[in-house]
C-alpha cells in the first residue's frame, strides 16, 4: 500500500473510531439504551390497552420491562463493532417485535387459552431469568462486555432468543392470522440471523470461543 492510501485509509477509519469512542463512554452508553427501550415500552402498553390479548401480551410486556431494567444499569463494552451493516441488522431485528405490535390483528384462537397462558408464562421466566443471568453485559447491538456462561447460558447461548421464540408463539397461537404468523416467524428469522452475526463478532475473543465449544446449542436446549 503507498504511503497516500495509507493516510487515506487512516483519515475514512477516524470518524467511525471516534463515534465507537463517544457512544461506548458510559453515560452516553446507557441513555442511548434506555432511549431505545421506549418505543417498546410504549407501543406494549398501548397494544394492550386496545387489543388485549391477556397473558401473552403480559408475558411479553414483562421481558421489554426486563429489557428496560437492564440496559439502565449495563456496562459499557470493551469492544463494539464498526461494521454498519451490523448496526442495521441489530436495530432492524431488535425493533421488528414494535412493528409486530403495531400490526398485530386480533385473530383466533388455535389453542385453549389455558394452555397459551401457560405457555406464555414459560417463556416470560425464561425471557426473565436470560436477562436476569446476563445482567449488566445486555445490548443490542453486537459488542464485547463480560462474558456469561453461568444461569441461562450453561445450556443455549441465546437463551433471551428462546425466551422471544416462546412468547411469540403464544401470541400467534392466542391470535392467529397469515399476517400474525408472517411477523411473527419473519422475527424468529431476524433474531437467529442477528444471533449468528453476534457470535462471528465475539468469536475473536478466545473465552467466547471456547464457551461455544462448550455450549452447543444456540436456541433451543438439547435441539438446536
Amino acid at each position: 500500500m503507498s504511503t497516500q492510501s495509507a493516510a487515506a485509509a487512516r483519515t475514512a477509519a477516524t470518524p467511525r473510531r471516534s463515534f465507537i469512542d463517544f457512544v461506548t463512554q458510559p453515560a452516553v452508553d446507557r441513555a442511548v439504551a434506555v432511549i431505545a427501550c421506549v418505543p417498546f415500552v410504549w407501543l406494549t402498553y398501548y397494544r394492550y390497552t386496545h387489543t388485549g390479548l391477556g397473558i401473552p401480551l403480559l408475558a411479553f410486556a414483562a421481558g421489554i420491562l426486563v429489557l428496560l431494567g437492564a440496559m439502565m444499569v449495563r456496562r459499557a463494552p470493551k469492544r463494539l463493532t464498526p461494521n454498519p451493516w451490523f448496526w442495521a441488522l441489530a436495530f432492524f431485528a431488535s425493533y421488528w417485535p414494535m412493528l409486530t405490535l403495531t400490526f398485530v390483528q386480533p385473530g383466533r384462537a388455535l389453542a385453549p387459552a389455558r394452555l397459551l397462558d401457560a405457555v406464555a408464562v414459560i417463556g416470560a421466566l425464561m425471557l426473565i431469568w436470560a436477562r436476569l443471568s446476563l445482567g449488566r453485559n445486555i445490548g443490542l447491538v453486537p459488542a464485547q462486555r463480560e462474558i456469561v456462561t453461568t444461569g441461562a447460558y450453561r445450556y443455549i447461548r441465546h437463551p433471551i432468543y428462546f425466551g422471544v421464540f416462546i412468547t411469540s408463539l403464544a401470541v400467534g397461537l392466542r391470535a392467529f392470522t397469515p399476517r400474525n404468523a408472517a411477523m411473527l416467524t419473519t422475527q424468529m428469522a431476524l433474531f437467529m440471523i442477528k444471533s449468528v452475526v453476534e457470535e462471528r463478532f465475539l468469536s475473536a475473543d478466545p473465552q467466547y470461543a471456547a464457551y461455544m465449544q462448550t455450549v452447543k446449542k444456540r436456541w433451543i436446549p438439547f435441539v438446536v
